[in-house]
């Protein structure tokens, strides 16, 4: 073989190794892009690699350090049977799949329609009224939105769902969609904006399984969990997604009313409102309520979703199937954690840096229960009914545990100085 037939050959290798190389790399990057590009991608690479080997006539495995390599007649690949099915989180799934239901809400909108209508000739459609004349303005139920409810418990011959406020806010008319595909009408036992929640009613004998509720208490970050609902509605009824808890207690402000909530990285979309956030044990420990989408500079968010958490849901739920409505007692102010906030802000709200935890007082509505005992803006309150406090679900749970009218010992640091209010409890508007 002469020299420049050696220079050919080792140019036309050259050239095969990199085609290869740029195969491979090809496919890593289709795989971040997408599964069905991804798959195209490597099928490409493991044709390039597959064409300097050849076909074995006979069956055989050769066993690595790292897995096995099998080969076997052409045209006689198997599926492996023994593949594992099941995972953690899919036994989680299964504790609570047929709990998980739709909500549709109906709401009416007005038409006009003339006799001339061929289906109005034939009196098709979902009139409330008929025709009195040429022309009329007709109401028909029509459906507003869809979001997603958890079946939690049945009594009295009822199975109770427990949904965001949000999800049937102005509903003429609700019906949920069961896991079985079966839609059926629902009642609305009672509703509350403030937390967001709201409990629904349907005869029980529609009842396969009911969810059942964990700490919520008990959540750390980085704890797995998986959210279950029908983003963008019921075509997707069921979905499950995977993430972390990104922080077990995170405030937040929702319709002008402070909320503490789950913040998680499971996808949550629209649609997903009122379903299931559920922990390895295939407890429910938050009903997910919101995203966010965008930053307040417009700039695009994504792994930012909400739960509503489940010691909160159990108790509102309770309260709402008893009286269908909650009647809260407030002090009348707006507070920040003081451990959420970073050492820029605290210089600037002058809160002093031996101080790491408690509630920092950010305005002090005028003739409200803090205000009438004494309690102003820039105070930190540090415990209530003697039982420290340094978020604001702590405090909730401790007020809420009181009645409209009762006297709470509320402890502050004022200027360094720690002092003891007595509030008498006024009721939420």
């Amino acid at each position: 073989m002469s020299e420049e037939q050696d220079k050919q050959r080792n140019t036309r290798k050259k050239e095969n190794n990199r085609l290869l190389t740029k195969a491979a790399i090809i496919g890593v990057v289709a795989g971040l892009l997408g599964g069905g590009i991804a798959y195209g991608g490597l099928s490409a690479a493991n044709l390039n690699s597959s064409t300097s080997s050849s076909t074995a006539s006979s069956s055989s495995s050769n066993t690595g350090e790292t897995g096995s390599v099998t080969t076997s007649s052409s045209g006689t690949t198997k599926v492996n049977k023994s593949t594992t099915t099941s995972g953690t989180m899919t036994s989680a799934y299964k504790k609570v799949q047929n709990a998980v239901v739709s909500v549709l809400n109906y709401k009416y909108t007005s038409s006009s329609s003339s006799s001339s209508d061929i289906y109005s000739m034939f009196g098709y459609g979902d009139s409330d009224s008929s025709d009195s004349g040429s022309s009329s303005s007709k109401k028909s139920l029509t459906l507003y939105s869809e979001g997603s409810g958890v079946i939690y418990t049945t009594a009295n011959g009822k199975g109770y769902i427990v949904t965001n406020n949000h999800v049937i806010s102005g509903a003429a008319k609700v019906k949920v969609i069961l896991a079985s595909g079966q839609t059926i009408a629902a009642k609305v036992v009672g509703k509350d904006s403030t937390s967001d929640l709201a409990v629904l009613s349907i005869d029980s004998k529609y009842v396969t399984q009911t969810a059942s509720f964990g700490d919520s208490s008990s959540l750390q970050s980085g704890q797995t969990v998986i959210a279950i609902g029908s983003p963008e509605g019921s075509e997707y009824a069921s979905t499950v997604t995977q993430g972390i808890i990104s922080s077990p207690s995170r405030t937040i402000t929702y319709n002008s009313n402070q909320m503490t909530v789950i913040q998680t990285d499971a996808a949550i979309n629209s649609g997903n409102s009122g379903g299931a956030l559920v922990n390895s044990d295939g407890q429910v420990i938050g009903i997910n309520s919101m995203k966010l989408s965008s930053s307040s500079s417009g700039d695009s968010v994504e792994g930012m979703g909400f739960a509503i958490p489940s010691n909160e849901v159990v108790t509102i739920v309770n309260q709402l199937v008893k009286k269908g409505k909650i009647t809260r007692p407030q002090l009348g102010i707006k507070v920040a954690a003081i451990a959420e906030l970073n050492s820029y802000y605290k210089k600037q709200l002058g809160i002093s840096t031996s101080l790491k935890k408690g509630l920092y007082v950010a305005s002090v509505t005028s003739g409200s229960a803090a205000a009438s005992a004494g309690i102003k803006k820039g105070d930190v309150i540090t415990a209530a009914d003697g039982k420290t406090v340094n978020d604001v679900a702590t405090l909730h749970s401790i007020l809420y545990s009181h009645n409209v009218g009762d006297k709470v010992k509320i402890t502050v640091n004022r200027n360094g100085k720690t002092m003891t209010f007595t509030v008498t409890l006024q009721a939420s508007n």
